[in-house]
């Protein structure tokens, strides 16, 4: 199997592998929206969905971690693209895989002792706050400035360079890179929607921009996976 192949079937695999975890979390935890919530009542809703919404969480931080491969495949796979231009752009998409990752992967292991603790009727009140503390701290730090910020602007920079080099290749159509690029300076945009003055109740237009360019960013890539195939 060719490495174009291996790099089209990644394309097409990421996008559905991440909105069917995403779409899961949405129906069944009502995620996003549910962070904004007290913390006892995600922990609640965390608790009511059992093993199985503790398997989507799983799922979903793999998904993230899933773009690494797929960001050094399709460097190696555009050949004709400037050979800096793909090495930097598999840096950064390794390292946008990593920081997402980081910040899903406390949902299956930090998330459910914190859950466990907040329902034990022997917890004191004084040890609940302290649930509340380390979870809106570990949602902030983890949730919004590692895996969203860092993890939407290094996603973004990757599509942008990943862009370019569709423009570079005769692998596909020249133009597929135009979108890529428009959808990757977005994502970097929506990076901005906690920072400065921002931090305390978000952008509202980053807000509003995230889920959009987030399907439409799904849409590309299942895009390009087609036309490497092809």
């Amino acid at each position: 199997m060719s490495t174009v192949t291996v790099a089209g079937g990644l394309l097409l695999a990421l996008p559905v592998a991440f909105n069917v975890a995403f779409g899961a979390l949405a129906a069944t935890f009502d995620y996003p929206d549910i962070l904004r919530r007290p913390t006892h009542e995600v922990l609640a809703r965390f608790r009511e969905g059992g093993t199985m919404l503790l398997l989507w969480w799983w799922t979903f931080a793999l998904t993230a971690a899933a773009l690494a491969p797929l960001a050094v495949v399709v460097a190696v796979a555009l050949d004709g693209a400037g050979d800096t231009l793909r090495v930097v752009g598999a840096t950064l998409g390794t390292l946008a895989a990593l920081v997402q990752l980081l910040g899903l992967i406390r949902w299956p292991f930090l998330v459910p002792y914190l859950a466990r603790v907040d329902a034990d009727p022997d917890s004191s009140p004084a040890r609940r706050e302290a649930i509340d503390v380390v979870f809106q701290s570990f949602n902030r730090y983890l949730g919004v400035a590692v895996g969203e910020h860092l993890g939407y602007l290094l996603t973004g920079a990757w599509t942008i360079l990943t862009g370019i080099a569709f423009t570079q290749t005769t692998l596909a159509p020249n133009w597929l890179g135009i979108p890529a690029i428009v959808i990757g300076a977005v994502l970097v945009l929506c990076s901005l929607e906690f920072v400065g003055p921002a931090e305390r109740h978000g952008w509202k237009l980053a807000a509003t921009l995230t889920p959009i360019t987030y399907i439409a960013w799904s849409v590309w890539l299942i895009a390009a996976g087609i036309a490497l195939l092809v």
